[in-house]
């Protein structure tokens, strides 16, 4: 596979903040790479970075095989759904993406044809000939959605895309975007609050204080740094003297027995071991909000 984003040894401060402390990493041709972090980790100073936004103070970035210095070269393939909206709130949706179109060189033609596209894949022809500033804040991110996704980039870039969507309008963009990455194999690098979308992605990388603290597959995270549960709905009280004694974690109230353990092959064992003090049980997979607990020792608040 090929490096379609690579960061080495960025380094980005303001006067004595460190908003982004000698980080690298690399992103693969048509991978979803997800940045999770707490606002102020450095994540948005790091896409910033990328599409030219904000110089950097010191290391290399290489997007598309280009420097990012050769900026001109590399911004035609980039879509970037910033966490505020760029759209002119007192143009309509059609004539805001048109704009958008013609900066982009495309024709008319080309235009009309994508816009019906995206226009349907996300239920947005009643809203086509409406102003931009008519619309609920759930509206006004689809069609920020779309501004970025109209010229077909070959990386798309979401800062925080989803907040304020309704479960519905989240599913259909995510729908339409991994369409786009079975069919034109689009890379997208994210950052999120949503631990859903974290979890689809197919590398992480867990920013803290302007710092890489952790990286790799959910999974591998998830197998590294949180503890498996089993969760008994019915069972014998004797297993309660049995787990005091092997001094394993575990938590009793009204609805469950809940086990930690570290690993799922040591609660398959255990379950093994003593399956005949148990009735209605199941294994529950360290999410990654336990992975960013136990990382940075912080929660991660699904809003922004």
């Amino acid at each position: 596979m090929t490096h379609i984003i690579e960061i080495k040894n960025l380094k980005k401060y303001f006067s004595n903040t460190k908003a982004v402390d000698d980080i690298s990493f690399s992103v693969e041709e048509g991978e979803l790479f997800a940045f999770l972090g707490l606002n102020g980790a450095g994540k948005s100073t790091t896409i910033n970075i990328i599409v030219g936004v904000l110089a950097l103070n010191s290391g290399e970035c290489f997007v598309n095989g280009f420097s990012i210095d050769e900026r001109q070269k590399i911004l035609p393939d980039i879509g970037i759904v910033f966490q505020s909206s760029v759209l002119d709130k007192n143009l309509s949706v059609y004539d805001n993406l048109r704009y958008r179109a013609m900066l982009y060189g495309m024709s008319k033609k080309e235009f009309e044809e994508n816009l019906k596209f995206f226009s349907e894949k996300l239920e947005m022809k009643e809203i086509i000939k409406k102003q931009l500033s008519k619309l609920s804040g759930g509206q006004k991110r689809k069609v920020d959605i779309v501004r970025a996704l109209l010229h077909k980039p070959k990386i798309l870039i979401l800062d925080e895309p989803t907040t304020g969507l309704d479960p519905k309008t989240r599913r259909l963009v995510w729908d339409m975007i991994n369409e786009f990455r079975k069919t034109t194999n689009l890379t997208v690098l994210l950052t999120t609050h949503y631990m859903e979308e974290v979890s689809i992605a197919d590398n992480v990388v867990i920013m803290d204080g302007g710092k890489i603290v952790a990286e790799g597959s959910p999974l591998t995270l998830k197998n590294k740094y949180a503890k498996d549960y089993i969760k008994a709905y019915k069972y014998d009280e004797k297993i309660l003297a049995i787990l005091d004694k092997a001094n394993i974690p575990h938590n009793k109230d009204k609805k469950c027995l809940e086990i930690k353990f570290n690993d799922t092959e040591k609660a398959k064992d255990f379950l093994v071991e003593y399956s005949a003090l148990f009735n209605d049980i199941e294994i529950v997979k360290g999410s990654m909000d336990d992975v960013f607990l136990s990382v940075t020792g912080k929660e991660l608040k699904e809003t922004v």
